[in-house]
């Protein structure tokens, strides 16, 4: 009979932990989290010094029931949850639930699921770290009070089903805040000059940019101002002013943290954040590797450290330099400069052997996990990689009193970019004919191309944009990211087209209920700040009571006033007059998960729904008929004409009523302004209040 129990958090672990250990360890999972707050109310006595009441999650009482009798057999238990704080909790809870205090009870944690971690692991057993514990479920506490207290008031204000959250409602509001900025951004004009030059005894051309003068850079913000720089160049004579060669290294990039992972995933596989940390999950918890048996092939996913242990230091530079060569092996330790708060010690996302290349095990994968794996051996390989060096050429060429300039760079050693190259590294351009060149080379104009530019609204947020976001403001962590735009998308308060993230309707009203009347909770500085004193909390610094207590009073006051002064947005079936094809009644507005739509006021027995087509008042600038606000199959506001798809009108931005005086095209409203639609006119007027 076995002596010992490991209890761990999932079932695909017990199977890769249980060959590891002998015939004397039972290794069995408690699936997840076995207690939590009731889902029926508040479950947090906040008139007695805030305590929690657990209970036990619904359908894990046989769970339960199987783990005590394994305990009553088991000498020792050993609690072998997650490394994280969530993992620290889950542990304490079920020491609690099993009733474990008077057994021999040891907390177990490895940042990777191979032979030699599990069994050292046992070597360190320790007590569980009570501060991880309360960090945690600080955390959850404040979670839950913000989504409990405000959602009603959502329910009560907007319509029953939405939700807001201490992560979430932040996030919607950064990504409402940047489709403000899209919305009110004006474009303006600019141009490029780029000439090519014939260089004598060379066959290829030099191709150069204009830049500016002696005194310094212009920008060409006109044909005016074009025309008259392509006036003083008709005589000029162009000859090389300046060169100055040089070199660059560029540095081997970091190993994957959770938020990196997430973003380069989404760049280069198309990956959502929580397809990454599905996949990730699995290459974690083991793979069953023909020959090997079942193992885990990357160390924990939820991280966002870039420390890495010295072993699989020491594994990898051995590695590089027997299968690259020893000049590419780094000099020195890569680590990672300031003062971030670094979660548990935990070390950064790599293979758990350097060794188990991509290809070895690519029959033993599947397509998703493969190229997940590949991105995560390739990174972890150029992290412990020399860097790469460049030569670098920069000619300055005189036109006049004008400059023109050209900059090439050549790669003269790869290092990391063997491995590991990213969409921002460099490709070698002219890196032939610069070496013929000198200074006072004289130079033969062949051709000056003029282009005209607009500059460019800040892009919509994707999921990689917006967890850098996260990350850099400090709002959550690497185990919330990909949870709070899953909620996000998932109550279409966003929606998703070709990678971008677009605000619904929906979200827009959301948004604005909670900039008035919980102006805290969203606040950005707020909430990073709520992360620190959780981290704060994890060192046993600062009390869990202590936080709690400071923001639930301010947060219950809130939710009073909110519920008293805010008001309903009012969501009525509006009577219109279009009329139901199917039994004449005059048809209303109704609300739904996308949106408002058109549906038969003789439910249930005439069921004819439409899409609801608002009216805005504004003649189409095609054919004439009426413009109307529509929306895409995802939620996302564009207007178009009524008479779709005879005409096909359509802009993302409100069209005016005026017509632009300088052309006579449409306008738009773009923020407190009024812009012709043509950016070519670029007319701009301020919007009457």
């Amino acid at each position: 009979m076995a002596k010992y129990l490991v209890i761990v958090e999932s079932p695909a672990k017990v199977k890769t932990i249980k060959k590891f250990l002998g015939k004397n360890y039972e290794v069995v999972a408690s699936n997840g989290h076995v207690r939590d707050l009731p889902k029926s109310q508040l479950g947090i006595d906040v008139e007695h010094d805030y305590e929690p009441r657990y209970i036990t999650i619904r359908g894990k009482g046989d769970i339960l029931a199987n783990l005590r009798k394994e305990v009553k057999k088991a000498e020792k238990v050993y609690l072998a949850t997650d490394p994280d704080r969530e993992g620290e909790a889950i542990s304490w809870h079920l020491s609690k639930a099993l009733k474990l205090d008077d057994k021999k009870v040891y907390r177990i944690s490895f940042n990777e699921i191979t032979k030699n971690a599990v069994k050292a692991s046992l070597k360190q057993a320790r007590n569980i770290d009570l501060n991880l514990v309360d960090a945690q479920q600080t955390r959850r506490m404040l979670d839950r009070m913000v989504g409990y207290r405000i959602s009603p008031v959502l329910w009560a204000k907007v319509k029953r089903g939405l939700s807001a959250g201490r992560v979430q409602s932040v996030a919607l509001r950064i990504i409402c805040d940047r489709e403000e900025e899209i919305n009110a951004f004006i474009p303006e004009e600019y141009w490029s000059l780029d000439a090519k030059f014939a260089i004598p005894g060379e066959k290829k051309l030099l191709d150069a940019k204009f830049y500016g003068d002696e005194k310094g850079k212009i920008t060409i913000g006109s044909r005016q101002e074009l025309d008259h720089i392509l006036e003083e160049l008709g005589d000029a004579s162009y000859q090389v002013l300046d060169v100055k060669k040089g070199s660059r290294i560029k540095k081997a990039p970091l190993p994957f943290t959770t938020s990196t992972l997430q973003q380069e995933a989404a760049k280069r596989l198309n990956f959502s954040t929580q397809k990454t940390m599905r996949l990730a999950q699995q290459l974690y918890e083991g793979i069953d590797i023909k020959g090997q048996g079942t193992v885990g092939v990357i160390t924990y996913l939820r991280t966002d450290s870039v420390r890495i242990s010295e072993e699989a230091d020491a594994a990898a530079r051995e590695y590089i330099g027997s299968a690259y060569g020893e000049k590419y092996v780094a000099g020195e330790s890569v680590s990672k400069k300031g003062n971030q708060k670094i979660q548990d010690a935990h070390e950064a996302i790599r293979p758990s052997d350097i060794t188990r290349t991509p290809a070895q095990i690519k029959e033993s994968l599947s397509r998703d996990q493969f190229r997940l794996y590949q991105l995560i051996w390739n990174r972890f390989t150029a992290s412990r990689m020399t860097s790469a060096e460049y030569e670098t050429t920069s000619i300055k060429i005189a036109a006049g009193t004008y400059r023109f300039h050209v900059s090439a760079s050549r790669i003269v050693f790869e290092g990391f970019l063997s491995v590991y190259t990213s969409e921002d590294d460099e490709k070698s351009e002219n890196n032939v004919l610069l070496k013929s060149i000198d200074t006072d080379t004289e130079l033969n104009i062949k051709e000056l191309n003029e282009k005209q530019h607009f500059t460019q609204p800040p892009a919509h947020f994707t999921e990689a944009s917006l967890v850098k976001t996260l990350e850099e403001l400090g709002i959550g962590r690497p185990s919330t990211y990909a949870p709070t735009i899953t909620t996000l998308l998932a109550r279409r308060y966003i929606t998703k087209e070709n990678r971008n993230l677009y605000v619904t309707e929906l979200g827009e009203i959301v948004n604005s209920i909670m900039k008035e009347a919980f102006a805290t909770i969203v606040d950005e500085t707020f909430t990073a700040n709520m992360e620190s004193l959780l981290d704060k909390v994890a060192e046993g610094s600062v009390g869990w009571k202590t936080v709690v207590s400071n923001f639930y009073p301010d947060l219950d006051a809130a939710v009073q006033i909110a519920e008293k002064e805010l008001e309903k947005v009012e969501i009525q079936d509006e009577v219109t007059d279009v009329v139901c094809d199917l039994c004449g009644r005059n048809m209303v507005v109704k609300y739904g998960p996308h949106g408002r739509f058109l549906a038969c006021p003789g439910f249930p027995e005439c069921r004819n729904t439409k899409p609801y087509l608002e009216k805005i008042g504004v003649a189409c600038p095609k054919c004439g008929k009426e413009v109307v606000l529509r929306k895409t199959k995802k939620g996302r506001k564009y207007y178009g004409c009524e008479s779709n798809p005879e005409c096909d009108f359509m802009t993302w931005q409100k069209p005016s009523k005026e017509k632009c005086p300088k052309c006579g095209g449409y306008m738009v409203e773009k923020g407190n302004k009024i812009v012709c639609a043509d950016n070519q006119c670029g007319y701009v007027k301020e919007k009457q209040k």
